[in-house]
């Protein structure tokens, strides 16, 4: 397999999936994993390796904002209206690079109005303010045996944490450590609120690099498909400040992509032009020769996606990227490895076979910084719903313009799971704890194989194969023996 290093023996007559391999650890002179650099090399702007995929469950704007800050890119989905797209782009610009944005009411406001939204960020908070200046916090627990129809102001904590805006992350650490708090309110000098901070955000800080444009502002991507005027909305997304375009469509290796790649290509927009999805050498050249940037590799390992098991079609996502991204080297072009990560090892696996950013959709739908309204099991489990983006739910909504007849007819070529429940996890419920965890897990990566950075992971990196029983082996047993 081009490009990937195998322990003698180990090279397999057959395609992989990331299950199917291990790393092997090398002599190394690399002691932290602060040693090791994340960002990427492809264009795009991320210090960390992930994108969030454009898949309306999962991509909106507390995810763009969230994901930047900490160095990532959110896609926005295709289906989403030029004018809707805007003002998220806008909104995503206009964001902190270290405070979060919290959400408000007023002090009449009553206790279910703060209930119904406290969920909306991970924080767990509402911010009370008054003539735009932050008057009190309310949060769930202070909630907790209270009658609903009561004021905020007769429950909000009027004492709560409060630092400038320009305080470091150790000052607000130190500040809440103090306190015995878990939240501060950053002010800006007129004393208008600028946006909270946790005690863990503001460790985070210290330790990412976010994303931003050459404006010093936060980076956001976009997506359009390949039907209707593509050039027209991807200048209209460009203009909006979308700082990376994504051309998507399913088979991304069909005359139908190439035209829609190559008008765009010819229009010189300035960013970054990502194109997919395929899972070949000579889709990759393809794609590459038409004006691709980077371009976009997976077909059937996402959580969502039925299309392997509807047409046969698709490949093991490890193979798929390895090959791809042999491809993409010898052209001056990147790829982004798309879909079958279940676990931060997925993630390592994918940067060692030469992907310079992986996707994620599924695994971020069950946080609360994705789109969908917050339910809870008969069990008492929290989950968001996420479906997948060639399903009938999303199909419905791409074709509402459509007549009663073609909407029918297209109905009947749906792929695709249309609702799954993606729990919270109870441990890693925010997208910032889903990025620590993946991060962890890549920079240990690198450290075991001797990288400093992702360049030096691909080089580096040494893998075995092994067997169904061999991954289970690595499993940790929670529950005992």
């Amino acid at each position: 397999m081009a490009g990937v290093q195998f322990l003698p023996g180990h090279t397999p007559p057959y395609d992989l999936t990331y299950d199917d391999l291990f790393l092997v650890p090398n002599r190394t002179d690399v002691s932290s994993r602060f040693d090791v650099d994340l960002s990427t090399s492809d264009g795009t702007g991320t210090t960390i390796p992930i994108v969030v995929a454009n898949m309306t469950a999962v991509a909106g704007r507390r995810m763009a904002e969230t994901v930047a800050r900490r160095g990532g890119i959110v896609v926005l989905p295709q289906d989403l209206p030029i004018t809707a797209a805007a003002d998220t782009i806008s909104f995503v610009k206009s964001r902190s690079l270290t405070a979060d944005t919290p959400v408000t009411l007023g002090p009449d406001h009553s206790v279910s109005d703060a209930l119904a939204l406290i969920h909306k960020r991970a924080h767990r908070a509402v911010v009370i303010v008054e003539n735009d200046k932050p008057v009190g916090v309310v949060t769930e627990a202070a909630c907790a045996d209270v009658d609903r129809f009561a004021r905020l102001r007769t429950v909000a904590d009027a004492d709560f944490v409060s630092a400038a805006a320009t305080a470091s992350p150790r000052e607000i650490f130190d500040r809440l450590e103090a306190a015995h708090a878990g939240l501060a309110v950053l002010v800006h000098d007129d004393g208008t609120l600028a946006g909270v901070v946790t005690r863990t955000g503001a460790v985070r800080d210290g330790i990412y690099t976010p994303a931003v444009d050459r404006h010093g502002t936060l980076r956001i991507a976009a997506a359009v498909g390949v039907n209707g005027d593509i050039p027209g909305k991807a200048k209209a997304l460009v203009d909006a400040g979308a700082d990376v375009l994504v051309i998507d469509t399913a088979h991304g290796h069909q005359e139908k992509m190439l035209e829609a790649l190559r008008a765009v290509a010819d229009l010189k927009l300035g960013v970054p032009l990502v194109a997919g999805n395929v899972v070949s050498a000579a889709g990759t050249r393809d794609l590459a020769e038409a004006g691709a940037d980077i371009v976009k590799v997976g077909v059937g390992p996402g959580a969502m996606c039925t299309t392997r098991m509807m047409t046969g079609v698709g490949r093991p996502q490890f193979s798929a990227v390895a090959e791809c991204a042999a491809a993409a080297k010898d052209l001056g072009v990147h790829i982004w490895a798309d879909g079958g990560v279940r676990h931060p090892r997925d993630v390592a696996l994918a940067l060692a076979a030469g992907a310079s950013n992986v996707m994620i959709g599924s695994w971020f739908a069950g946080t609360y910084e994705s789109p969908g309204d917050l339910r809870v099991d008969r069990d008492g489990n929290a989950y968001k719903e996420s479906f997948g983006m060639a399903s009938k739910r999303a199909v419905a909504a791409r074709t509402a313009a459509d007549s009663g007849f073609d909407r029918a007819r297209k109905a009947l070529f749906e792929e695709g799971i249309s609702s799954s429940r993606m729990r919270l996890d109870p441990e890693r419920p925010g997208v910032e704890d889903l990025i620590d965890h993946i991060c962890s897990g890549v920079r240990s990566a690198c450290t075991y194989a001797g990288a400093r950075t992702l360049a030096e992971l691909h080089e580096k990196a040494v893998l075995g194969v092994q067997s169904a029983a061999g991954f289970a082996e690595g499993r940790p047993l929670p529950s005992g023996w």
